[in-house]
């Protein structure tokens, strides 16, 4: 019996020591709990905004007939490279080609007649040096001779007037660049009255994106760019880039070009025109992108969107004092870049603040702080913030 107590005895002290080492590894490490906290520090940093942008090419030339007739050629497809002088279309021009003859056959009889007035004049001017003629003979053979020069003046005046009438008759193409739709065949009558165009030639050596800024956006583009007076707006905005369809971004940067001196009543929104340059025709007239517009934020703080909780549509950060408290404070957020805010206000060089695991904190409660390295980049930051709505 007294062995089975000790055994017993044994057993409940093993028990009690189990569960003594699992409550003090509940109860974990005396003393306040760790949280990351860093350092925060002013710096400038560069965010993106995007603009959703249409583009077109740097001359869109409408092909449209001069005369009317059927087509008799084309000479080219859809989405054909062009050069500038190129024939595109011939209209046939029967009419006109009896008409350029003609002319040139007038051309030919008016100067026959210049032929024969001037050998007229040749002729009677000795006989009335010999006074064998009248000087007023002499007079009418002068004023023929001048009537049929000026009845060849205007045959050849009639002839290249029928002669460019009959170049209407073939159309070229006014620039270089590439071919949009046809919508005519061989055999279609067309004429100077066609809603439709035979086709189209977009310059697209250079394309222009066209963007929109609401006018609150162009406030906030003016005070930050707009530093000498004498200068337009245009002269001192940066360079900008363009996000294509596919996410990726142009290799090539625009320059803003154009600015719309008006705000649209209705839209509430100024149009602006950035030019870029595309040497492999990689960009055509009609695609659409977006521009990416960078603004910098001077002097701000780049703090972990973790860092910041909500309370009454407020955004706060908990910041750690001297005896390591911490007290939430209210901060006025300017934009994201990533995974961080851009703070503009609420907070001053030096603050610690807690970078992770704000909703287990409480107003006053002591912490062990962890870390302590400057919140953010570098001193200055260059990022894409979300698209702008």
């Amino acid at each position: 019996m007294k062995r089975k107590f000790i055994y017993g005895a044994i057993i409940l002290s093993v028990v009690f020591a189990a569960c003594g080492k699992q409550e003090q590894q509940a109860q974990g490490p005396s003393g306040p709990p760790p949280f990351p906290v860093n350092t925060v520090s002013k710096q400038d940093v560069t965010s993106y905004t995007n603009y959703a942008a249409s583009i077109e090419g740097e001359q869109n030339v409408e092909i449209r007939p001069k005369i009317d007739g059927f087509i008799e050629e084309i000479y080219v497809q859809e989405g054909d490279w062009v050069k500038e002088g190129q024939l595109l279309f011939k209209i046939n021009a029967d009419q006109l080609e009896q008409q350029a003859s003609a002319t040139k056959a007038t051309i030919a009889a008016a100067e026959a007649n210049v032929e024969a007035a001037k050998l007229e004049v040749d002729k009677l001017k000795p006989l009335v040096e010999k006074n064998i003629v009248s000087q007023k003979q002499l007079a009418t053979a002068e004023s023929n001779l001048s009537a049929a020069k000026a009845a060849l003046l205007q045959a050849t005046a009639n002839y290249n007037n029928s002669k460019e009438n009959l170049s209407y008759a073939y159309l070229k193409s006014p620039v270089s660049g590439v071919l949009g739709s046809i919508p005519y065949k061989v055999g279609a009558l067309v004429g100077r009255n066609e809603a439709q165009p035979l086709t189209t030639v977009a310059d697209i050596s250079k394309v222009r994106a066209y963007f929109s800024l609401n006018e609150k956006q162009l406030l906030a583009i003016n005070r930050q760019f707009k530093s000498d007076k004498k200068k337009s707006l245009v002269d001192e905005l940066p360079e900008v880039s363009l996000v294509l369809i596919d996410g990726s971004e142009y290799e090539h940067k625009g320059e803003i070009k154009t600015i719309n001196g008006l705000v649209n009543t209705r839209t509430g929104s100024t149009q602006l025109q950035a030019t870029f340059p595309n040497p492999d025709f990689l960009l055509r007239s009609g695609s659409s992108g977006e521009i990416k517009f960078p603004v910098v934020h001077k002097d701000v703080f780049r703090v972990p969107q973790n860092a910041t909780f909500e309370m009454q549509n407020k955004k706060l950060v908990y910041v750690v004092g001297e005896d390591n408290t911490v007290k939430p404070m209210p901060v006025e957020v300017v934009t994201s870049i990533e995974k961080d805010f851009i703070v503009k206000s609420g907070l001053n060089e030096g603050d610690r603040i807690v970078t992770a695991g704000a909703n287990k904190l409480k107003d006053g409660m002591q912490i062990t702080p962890q870390g302590g390295n400057v919140a953010g980049s570098p001193s200055t930051s260059t990022a894409s913030a979300a698209s702008a709505k």
